[in-house]
């Protein structure tokens, strides 16, 4: 009997789990951090330097994010049609992150808008937005999730789904007219209209 041929650990089940499930957290626990530091011309306002965190600066991301992480979760459970749903969906929201922070990186003072309407009671108070290197850090996160929901999709076609009725389900496991009869198997026989002390 040959050996199962192994498989690489870039297409393993648990691999590009793990990969994809630490790669969601770490984009989620960017969004805690600061993302964007303004600071305002001088006479503009009477308020001091304002730190805009990522779940202000981009609400989607954290959304984005959770998304995800409920996705890669589906797809240790999901049967194979299912599976390519879930992690198409991960696929889907982990590009829909990069565009957003692409988006926050490109203008920043832009993003952080909202929060500093917010802090000086005035709309469109002349600032100076710079990031952080948290953004930075949630793109190449995503970049790992995005790359771990594409091995996803195109391997785990392949991955099966056991259940506890396999074994039972499984003819070759069946015992055969000279092999031992335990209580289960005898039940069996019955239900199935055999007698097992014939």
């Amino acid at each position: 009997m040959s050996a199962k041929p192994s498989v690489p650990t870039w297409q393993r089940k648990s691999t590009l789990v793990m990969l994809a499930v630490l790669a969601a957290l770490a984009v989620f626990g960017t969004t805690t951090q600061t993302w964007i530091h303004v600071s305002f011309a001088q006479g503009a306002v009477q308020q001091a330097a304002l730190n805009v965190p990522g779940s202000k600066a981009a609400v989607a991301v954290s959304a984005l994010a959770l998304v995800a992480l409920a996705g890669v979760l589906a797809t240790t459970i999901a049967g194979r049609v299912a599976r390519i749903i879930a992690s198409a969906i991960v696929l889907l929201s982990a590009l829909g992150i990069i565009a957003v922070v692409l988006g926050v990186l490109a203008d920043p003072s832009a993003a952080a808008m909202a929060e500093v309407g917010k802090a000086t009671g005035v709309v469109g108070v002349a600032s100076n937005a710079t990031t952080t290197w948290f953004p930075l850090a949630a793109l190449a996160a995503t970049i790992v999730l995005a790359a771990a929901a594409g091995l996803i999709l195109w391997v785990g076609r392949r991955w099966t789904v056991r259940t506890k009725y396999d074994a039972a389900t499984s003819s070759a496991e069946r015992p055969g007219p000279g092999d031992p009869i335990d209580e289960v198997d005898s039940w069996d026989r019955l239900s199935r209209g055999d007698d097992p002390t014939a």
